[in-house]
């Protein structure tokens, strides 16, 4: 793949590129957390963006896809940048970022290609963000840390892309490890890997739905989320997001909630539990345990959390009828995207065939099933 990648980048622009990738990612439990501040357990899987970077010989950056019919050129220097509203403005926001943090380079062509299927809720834009990273600090000669690459790329999506992203998605990509998962502590961003039993594979399904008022929705949840930790400063001051709040605050003061902000807090607070306690299940190599906590999650995020839809559900009902399932829930932040299922290896092949027949019964859609593993995260291509 990086080869003709190679070979297309020199077609194009007539000089030999410096190659970087940056896997996208699944995560296995802890929806809606990060940005309340609690506890995620993505993993980096074997799907990823390709950027391939070299100077030219003129003023602007020149942006293009071998996926993606837009392409962009920009000046370096422009003091008031806008937003273009396509992909290109993830290349966009990270070039601004590093500008503001000091860095400086010439103009450059840049060529992005991948692999991570679009729409999916696997992460394609944050692969985008952190691949392009990588090559704008080579282009400069200088160097970051790994995390802080992951929180300015989450600053060029919050900031110019204009999405409220929380920070799992682009420190996934950056922190990935082969047959490991992360536990991550999106306030501290400490962080420790989860081993991964060989004996199982990442299936992921993608249910073919995108639900129109997703964006809105996420934005709604937040703003709920928010509301509810105002209420639970009355009698905790030192309170700053849901991730403080305990089970038993939840059981002392919840009822003085609105129904619908309880239902929210709920989830989260629940949801944070249930993470650490699959972090431990993971370690003792309890499957069993670590799939019904899957399956927790997806109740919680369905009836609680109200971030499910028909097509999702009927994905995680079809994957419990597989004896080779261990597990499955939605994953990302739902109204469609895909859901993620630990299999069995070996039955990796039933599995898809019960889930594929299964739903196009259901729901008359051919859903699109992806077969991976944990990888390591983003860096260089040789």
């Amino acid at each position: 793949m990086s080869g003709d990648f190679k070979a297309e980048f020199a077609a194009r622009f007539r000089r030999p590129p410096r190659v970087f990738q940056a896997p996208g990612r699944v995560n296995l439990i802890g929806e809606h957390t990060d940005y309340n501040d609690g506890y995620v357990m993505p993993a980096a899987i074997g799907f990823h963006t390709l950027v391939g970077c070299a100077p030219n010989n003129g003023e602007n950056f020149v942006v293009r896809s071998l996926q993606q019919a837009d392409s962009a050129a920009f000046p370096i220097g422009d003091p008031h940048p806008q937003p273009r509203h396509d992909w290109t403005d993830y290349v966009r926001g990270v070039q601004i970022q590093l500008q503001a943090s000091g860095f400086r380079f010439a103009a450059a062509n840049l060529l992005v290609s991948g692999n991570i299927p679009m729409g999916a809720g696997l992460s394609s834009s944050a692969a985008i963000e952190v691949g392009v990273a990588l090559a704008l600090l080579d282009l400069a000669g200088g160097a970051m840390g790994r995390t802080a690459i992951a929180t300015l790329c989450q600053r060029a999506e919050n900031e110019f892309v204009g999405a409220r992203c929380g920070i799992m998605d682009q420190f996934s990509s950056i922190y990935g490890r082969t047959g490991h998962a992360l536990l991550v502590d999106c306030r501290s961003l400490e962080f420790r890997y989860v081993a991964l039993p060989d004996r199982v594979s990442l299936v992921i399904c993608n249910s073919m739905v995108k639900h129109s008022h997703k964006a809105g929705e996420y934005n709604v949840r937040r703003a709920e989320c928010e509301r509810s930790v105002g209420y639970f400063q009355a009698w905790h001051p030192a309170i700053s997001a849901l991730r403080d709040v305990t089970e038993e605050d939840l059981r002392r003061h919840g009822d003085g909630l609105p129904a619908v902000l309880l239902r929210r807090s709920r989830h989260v607070i629940s949801e944070n539990a249930r993470v650490l306690r699959a972090a431990d299940a993971l370690d003792r190599g309890d499957l069993e345990s670590m799939g019904k906590l899957m399956h927790e999650s997806h109740i919680s995020l369905r009836d609680d959390y109200e971030v499910s839809c028909p097509e999702l559900d009927a994905l995680v009902e079809l994957a419990a009828k597989s004896p080779a399932s261990y597990g499955a829930r939605m994953t990302g932040g739902g109204f469609g995207g895909s859901t993620i299922n630990l299999v069995e290896r070996e039955g990796v092949d039933e599995f898809k065939s019960v889930v594929a027949k299964g739903y196009k019964n259901l729901m008359s859609i051919e859903p699109e099933i992806y077969v991976t593993t944990a990888v390591d995260g983003a860096g260089s291509v040789e």
